[in-house]
């Protein structure tokens, strides 16, 4: 298994992957530890989490981060997109814990700003921009994504409400201890992240539908369902010029899934023809479980 990892980190392929994944992490960490933490400003997920515990105890923010990911992590390991999407997000979770540690630790005086709104609006648009960079790179952010995922295959949650009681419950906690008017920033700063890391990784719902025309359609098929454990559906078509008949793949896949997906059919296919579009709702199997709905 870890000659697997370092195999699939060090693939000259994957090398843009992972620059994407670096510089998102970064970028994030300047976000946190230059806006946000100087203000009290408390982040949703597990980092907003570590920070109260920072407030409390004075333990790092970044290793504290880190040390909540792991057993999110370990549980969530098969919502993970198997080995190339895990490894991406192991990397991620591990350099923003470091970054954002070596930035608040070793500068005396990080912040750049007094005032509560340019905090807030920066350190939002920072993290949001980090956390675009790292879908690009065919990673996530960790704890928030996967706790996201195991509510919404276990409880029948939807995604979108299950981001939101991720992000929400650590605010709460900085509401007690910061006080409810930090708190309301916080929350203006999550939904402003969400929307910058829209922005960055182009659209801006959950989930994304995917058709592709190729002749390599056995092959794409095949590596969608091993790498990203997605099913497949293939529709028969025909060409309105040519007349020649055609198979088309669709598949839905999330948000954070389609540089991979773009890699993966070009890998398959150079001339592949594919369109990737937005899905507001996805119920049934690998998604919302239909008994759930009201």
């Amino acid at each position: 298994m870890i000659r697997k990892i370092f195999r699939e980190i060090f693939r000259k392929e994957n090398l843009s992957d992972f620059l994407y994944i670096i510089l998102g992490c970064i970028v994030q960490a300047i976000g946190m530890a230059v806006f946000m933490v100087p203000a009290k400003l408390v982040s949703g997920g597990i980092s907003g989490l570590a920070q109260v515990i920072n407030y409390k105890t004075g333990w790092p923010i970044g290793v504290m981060t880190l040390l909540g990911n792991i057993p999110v992590m370990i549980i969530g390991w098969k919502y993970l997109g198997r080995l190339h999407f895990a490894v991406r997000t192991l990397t991620a979770v591990f350099l923003f814990s470091v970054f954002t540690d070596i930035i608040y630790y070793i500068f005396p005086n990080p912040t750049l700003t007094g005032d509560l709104f340019l905090n807030t609006v920066f350190g939002a648009v920072l993290m949001g921009i980090g956390f675009g960079l790292v879908y690009l790179g065919s990673g996530t952010s960790g704890g928030t994504d996967i706790i996201g995922r195991i509510l919404n295959q276990r409880l029948g949650i939807s995604l979108s409400n299950s981001y939101l009681i991720c992000d929400t419950l650590p605010i709460i906690l900085g509401a007690i201890f910061f006080g409810w008017e930090l708190a309301l920033y916080a929350l203006i700063a999550v939904y402003i992240s969400g929307k910058a890391a829209e922005v960055v990784s182009e659209g801006n719902s959950s989930f994304r539908q995917v058709y592709i025309i190729s002749d390599a359609y056995q092959e794409i098929s095949q590596q969608i369902m091993e790498q990203m454990d997605h099913g497949v559906t293939i529709m028969h078509g025909a060409g309105g010029y040519s007349g020649r008949e055609k198979e088309i793949l669709y598949c839905v896949i999330y948000r954070g899934e389609v540089n991979t997906m773009k890699k993966l059919v070009a890998e398959a296919d150079p001339k592949a023809f594919m369109i990737v579009g937005q899905v507001n709702e996805v119920l049934g199997e690998g998604f919302m479980n239909m008994r759930y709905v009201k």
